[in-house]
Order: structure tokens, then sequence, then C-alpha cells
């Protein structure tokens, strides 16, 4: 259904009849996710497209005050006219590493919004023994319910749509798309953010702030930065056509295709 496509002459373009809603880094911000997933669903039916698809960029958790509600919210998301897909980000990428057992990585975790998530699960990190690293990985995987768990291990990396491509941090530029590494996928900045290569498509993703989106022939940014600036973004696709709406007091932008 989805699948790679040779980049074409002309602006990018979205798979004929389907509308993709990508959005950046939520980080806990379960308000404002709610606030922007009822602009999505209205947008959906003041103009109706025949399949809509709802893509989230990675990075549902830490730092905001409520990742176990943003989990429970898209883990449980349901809407006749859009179907969700997540991708994975480095933040849930290293809770799922603490869940398995990981060690070297807690503390590290919980000074980078990891302690405002245990916090949001009913946990109050400040009672955690980091000095028995055991313990306080026992803890952890006690407190994240086992479906939380197994909803964020089912994350994808990337997801390929038209000319577009949807993944949390970036690409290795000069490195064929088959072979891109997960660490990359989720973690790369230098040279990504730099470079004007052209990828073969336009790579769409969150993981670096900016506080706007970030629109380049050869990528657009949508992290927002939204657990510090109230500011979540998505971006809309369809045909050649590209618009955003986000939580700012002024939504509904329509960008100007490349």
């Amino acid at each position: 259904m989805l699948s790679w496509r040779s980049k074409k002459q002309g602006p990018p373009r979205a798979p004929k009849g389907y509308r993709a809603y990508a959005v950046g880094d939520v980080h806990g911000r379960l308000d404002l996710l709610d606030n922007l997933l009822a602009q999505i669903e209205q947008d959906v039916a003041r103009r109706p497209a025949r399949r809509n698809l709802l893509v989230m960029l990675g990075d549902l958790i830490d730092r905001g005050p409520d990742s176990c509600g943003v989990v429970e919210r898209m883990r449980t998301y349901r809407h006749d006219s859009i179907k969700p897909y997540f991708l994975a980000g480095n933040h849930e990428e290293v809770l799922l590493r603490i869940l398995a057992g990981e060690r070297g990585v807690l503390a590290n975790w919980l000074q980078f919004g990891g302690a405002e998530c245990l916090m949001s699960y009913g946990c109050d990190p400040a009672e955690l023994d980091i000095k028995n690293e055991r313990a306080a990985l026992a803890t952890v995987s006690r407190v994240i319910p086992p479906e939380h768990a197994r909803f964020l291990a089912g994350f994808a990396d990337t997801l390929s749509f038209g000319d577009y491509l949807f993944v949390h941090a970036g690409i290795r530029p000069g490195v064929d798309l088959s072979l891109q590494t997960q660490v990359d996928l989720r973690w790369i900045r230098s040279p990504f953010l730099e470079t004007d290569s052209d990828h073969g498509v336009v790579v769409v993703h969150g993981h670096s702030i900016n506080p706007k989106v970030e629109e380049r022939p050869n990528r657009i940014g949508i992290d927002t930065g939204a657990y510090r600036t109230g500011v979540l973004t998505a971006l809309a696709l369809e045909g050649d056509s590209r618009w955003v709406l986000d939580t700012s007091p002024s939504v509904g932008t329509e960008l100007e295709t490349n």
C-alpha cells in the first residue's frame, strides 16, 4: 500500500487517494495532543479524503507532565476515518532498554525527562535507589503497565508515503535508504540537519526543535518543542499540497510547496 517511490521533477506528492497527518514530538503533553487530535478530526470532517493516516513521529513520552496519559490515549485511539501509525523515537528506545534491564542508562534517562515520565505513572523518582540499579530497574518495570510497554515496543522506525519519508530523527546522508541504521533513524542530528543533499525523498521528521516548522527542499522538521513552548504541530500532506495544524493561537497555516 505504502512504498518507496522515485522522486520526479516538480513538487513532491503524497500517494493518490491518501492524506497523512504527521505529528511531532508530544513529550507528555496530553493537553496539547487532545487539542491537536480534535483539530485533525475536524479537518477530516471538513474536507474528507478517501484514506487518512495519522503518523506519530515518536517521543510520545518524557519531559512533559503526562506521559502515561499520552501513551494510553494513543494506545486506545480509534477513529472511523483515520488510521494511526507509530514511529519510535529515542525516548521510547531508552525506556524500552530500561524495561529490558539494561544497566547504565537509568540515571541519564531520569535527567532528560524520565523523572517526569515516572511521576505520571505514580512513582516518585526521588525514591529510586540509583546506587542499587537492579532494584531501581525493577521499580520502573513494576510501575509501567505491560500493555504500555508492549504498545511502545511495537513502533516502527520509518514509514514511506509517496515522495515523503516519515522518521523520528532523520537519515544518514549518502547512505541508501535500505541501509540506514536504527541509531541514525532515532538519534541523528548532524550531518542530516546541515546537508542540502537530495535524499530521493523529502524526510519529515521530529527530534530537533525549532520554533516553527522548518521546511527545506530535502526535509521538513516539525518538532516545535511542545513540552516547553505549548505548540504541538501536525503537518498534513495530500497530493502536492501541504498545510499545518498546531496548538498555537493561529492554526491552519498553508505551506508553499517546493
